[in-house]
């Protein structure tokens, strides 16, 4: 099992939960399945937009990186998925609409949730007149862009403009661990994390182009003629 490295520094997204989570619902959920699935269908409603956010089991089956933490096999995973969703339901963490034999709707059992299903049960809007952004559970990497804003300066046309080189040049991760580094410094301008990243463009460099000397040196030392080279 791959350790998790810990959160990253600086300002990340955050995703709410309400304090009644942790002393009433957190206590009764005995299934590891089922707190899992739970806690994703906060993270998911809080990044869709609108006054109606609901999710459909399809959305969930389609995350693969969901899935991978129910079960080992995609097949034992839906089964997994299929049971959580049966358990919030029962529970009453989650609330279910049937739309039909083969569709039916998900909803937090918050204010807004409720609303929303009576609203729903009303006439009062339909899933179909709703825009949702395709939500996924991924490696999430905050954008530099908004990482320049929220730790240098102002983004302006031609920060942009380097901004874009740079990710030409250097891999994303390096670019953010060098802003990081400049903020820990607190040496908040771009000329600064353009320096790291050179000077670590440069090592990089540096330790490949050794390492690829080293590889041909003991080419030729365990060669044929490897008793001379070594003299």
């Amino acid at each position: 099992m791959k350790p998790f490295t810990g959160f990253p520094p600086g300002k990340t997204r955050l995703t709410p939960l309400p304090a009644a989570f942790f002393s009433e619902l957190l206590p009764q959920i005995d299934d590891l399945s089922e707190l899992k699935v739970t806690l994703y269908a906060f993270w998911l409603l809080d990044r869709m937009e609108g006054e109606f956010r609901f999710f459909r089991a399809s959305d969930l089956t389609e995350d693969e990186r969901l899935l991978e933490g129910l079960a080992k096999n995609r097949r034992q995973a839906l089964t997994n998925l299929q049971d959580a969703l049966e358990r919030a339901v029962q529970r009453g963490s989650l609330l279910k609409v049937n739309l039909g034999e083969e569709d039916s709707l998900y909803f937090l059992n918050t204010p807004r949730g409720r609303a929303a299903v009576a609203a729903l049960q009303n006439g009062e809007w339909s899933p179909e007149d709703i825009q949702r952004p395709e939500v996924r559970l991924t490696l999430e990497r905050p954008n530099i862009f908004r990482l320049y804003e929220e730790n240098i300066g102002p983004l302006t046309p031609l920060i942009a403009e380097t901004l874009e080189e740079a990710e030409k040049t250097y891999p994303v991760e390096w670019i953010e661990e060098a802003i990081r580094a400049a903020v820990e410094s607190n040496v908040r301008r771009w000329r600064y994390v353009e320096a790291i990243l050179r000077a670590r463009l440069e090592r990089s460099e540096h330790e490949a182009n050794r390492g690829k000397s080293e590889k041909d040196r003991r080419r030729y030392i365990q060669g044929e003629y490897g008793e001379f080279v070594e003299h």
